[in-house]
């Protein structure tokens, strides 16, 4: 079995997918990080496609930075001025060939993530 790695974005505000949240991977190796892929997500709050698919995956150490800031602007409900979220970046480590869900909640006053499947 090769790994994959796969996300969800959900507004806890509004209760609904994040469709249009723009999203990077980046590879990381000490204190280099390498853009590896970016997308946005779909009406389902998901990827069209892996966002690391299993044929350029890797063990290894991963951050997915999803562009909060921009998509609760476009939403209309950014919060206070400045805003308090903008750019969210999770760090975490893929050790096996294994299927990685990161799935992330979001409101305008915070965010929350754990290791789907």
């Amino acid at each position: 079995m090769s790994g994959y790695l796969t996300t969800h974005v959900l507004d806890t505000a509004t209760g609904r997918p994040a469709q249009g949240l723009r999203i990077e991977l980046f590879r990381l190796s000490g204190e280099a990080r390498t853009r590896i892929a970016e997308t946005v997500t779909n009406g389902d709050g998901r990827t069209d496609s892996h966002i690391l698919p299993a044929e350029r995956f890797q063990t290894g150490e991963y951050e997915l930075v999803f562009h909060v800031g921009d998509w609760l602007d476009a939403q209309d409900h950014r919060g206070e001025d400045p805003r308090f979220l903008n750019v969210v970046p999770l760090r975490f480590g893929m050790a096996a060939q294994d299927h990685y869900h990161v799935p992330l909640l979001i409101s305008p006053y915070g965010y929350s993530t754990y290791r789907g499947s």
